[in-house]
């Protein structure tokens, strides 16, 4: 109907036979009319749907994707639909979250009403990156993953710890709200991290229990925080978009020393994507190789703007990262510093137009002293021999240790075609026989990637 209309009000009419707008639909209706009569009386039929309102998922005149509404009028996300098969992206062969979420009884979490903001000067401040949720559903996806992947990494390393949850920037408490009563439900500590005195004084009133420290994020200590807490620690946010990836860094710092065991947090879509990306993409890089060798990662889902208040101009994500340990890790690294690590990293993807030879001849040099032909030999030699827990590793089939052998031709690579595993065994290479390598007692240091100026 809505095309006939369009055609017939904009299709170019003589002067004389002009028609106004009203005679043009009534025009339709009849003609609509005359064409049901003719298809019903060669047995067609016609099921009349009553229009509904718009619902609070409509913006903008069009219809959140990946949303579906279901016969009693909720609204759920497509993936939710058991016989929807998930394209989630992952850097672990491990069974997705989505299982655990379905098989795990606290997956139970019910869709919370749309959050509001407080009435009054509670607006969100763009010198702080808050985009706040403002969706019920979406709220309740990401809590069902957050307690599947705190779950599965109590469950991988200790069966018998307990949850100990951290929020940071809890913001106007979408999250948060939710979060009180779920992990009373699972006996579990929780507190959050939040640096606008606003959302302390509003949290403040409506959880007078919960635990608010009043600080910046940037700055938070989390070995101090775990040890404190008598264990590792399980992080959830909805992280803002300017900091991410140093928050993410000084999470790697933490896992260190075991402070924190998994990470559930929004993001950039195109973050996420490049923590999980392929090598061989332009995605690949230096969080890829980081977060690939530390953690198991999966992108969950893409989060779009329209569940955001206000609302920005990109996608987000919800990614989870369930972290190796120091005892795995330093397995992994096979004797390297990742202090060295972060300077080959550093050294090759600030150039990765260049081959790997050509944007290491710096820093080879340097650690030479200056000895050009000491460098040359470097940039010449053959991969090491892999380590043995490396090879034991490959034997049970691990994903990581598999790609970890260094090809003979490194030299020639770019630093996106090789492997996480792969930039390791380069650093050992580089750093093999160097002073500062020797001396290596496998402390794995306590800021490594995040910046000098933020926190322990």
């Amino acid at each position: 109907r809505r095309y006939l209309i369009l055609i017939l009000h904009f299709f170019p009419q003589p002067r004389r036979f002009a028609l106004p707008f009203q005679m043009k639909f009534s025009f339709v209706i009849l003609f609509q009319a005359l064409i049901i009569l003719l298809l019903q009386r060669h047995g067609t039929s016609f099921v009349v749907r009553n229009v509904q309102k718009p619902s609070l998922f409509e913006f903008s005149g069009s219809i959140l994707r990946g949303w579906v509404q279901g016969s009693n009028g909720e609204w759920e996300w497509e993936e939710d639909d058991p016989n929807f098969s998930s394209p989630a992206i992952s850097t672990s062969k491990d069974p997705s979250p989505s299982v655990l979420v379905e098989n795990f009884i606290t997956s139970e979490i019910e869709s919370t009403a749309t959050p509001t903001l407080p009435k009054g000067s509670f607006k969100p401040k763009q010198s702080l990156g808050q985009n706040f949720l403002r969706d019920g559903n979406t709220v309740a996806k990401i809590i069902k993953y957050y307690v599947a992947d705190a779950t599965k990494s109590i469950t991988e390393n200790d069966s018998s710890d307990s949850m100990r949850a951290i929020e940071l920037g809890p913001g106007a408490g979408a999250l948060t709200d939710v979060l009180v009563r779920k992990m009373e439900e699972l006996d579990a500590s929780f507190q959050c991290i939040e640096i606008d005195s606003r959302s302390v004084e509003l949290l403040g009133e409506k959880h007078p229990s919960l635990r608010v420290s009043h600080m910046d994020v940037m700055q938070a200590d989390y070995p101090l925080i775990s040890e404190n807490e008598g264990g590792p620690l399980s992080i959830i946010g909805n992280l803002p978009y300017y900091i991410t990836s140093q928050i993410l860094f000084s999470l790697a710092d933490a896992s260190h020393s075991n402070a924190v065991r998994s990470a559930t947090v929004t993001m950039q879509y195109e973050v996420g994507e490049r923590i999980v990306a392929k090598t061989s993409t332009k995605q690949y890089g230096i969080l890829s190789v980081v977060f690939q060798l530390y953690a198991d990662c999966k992108l969950h889902f893409k989060i779009p703007p329209t569940v955001f208040y206000p609302q920005p101009k990109v996608d987000s994500a919800l990614l989870g990262f369930h972290f190796i340990g120091p005892n795995q890790l330093r397995k992994r690294l096979g004797g390297v510093r990742p202090m060295d690590l972060r300077r080959v990293l550093t050294a090759t993807f600030q150039q990765r137009r260049k081959t790997v030879r050509n944007s290491l001849k710096k820093l080879v040099l340097d650690l030479n002293g200056g000895d050009k032909e000491k460098a040359q030999i470097t940039l010449d030699s053959a991969p090491l021999p892999l380590t043995q827990d490396t090879l034991e590793a490959i034997e049970i089939g691990d994903k990581f240790a598999v790609s970890q052998k260094l090809p003979v031709d490194w030299a020639k690579k770019r630093p996106e075609e090789l492997s996480a595993g792969q930039f390791v065994e380069l650093t050992r290479l580089v750093f093999n026989g160097n002073k500062l390598s020797n001396e290596y007692n496998g402390e794995l240091g306590k800021k490594v990637w995040r910046k000098l100026k933020h926190g322990n």
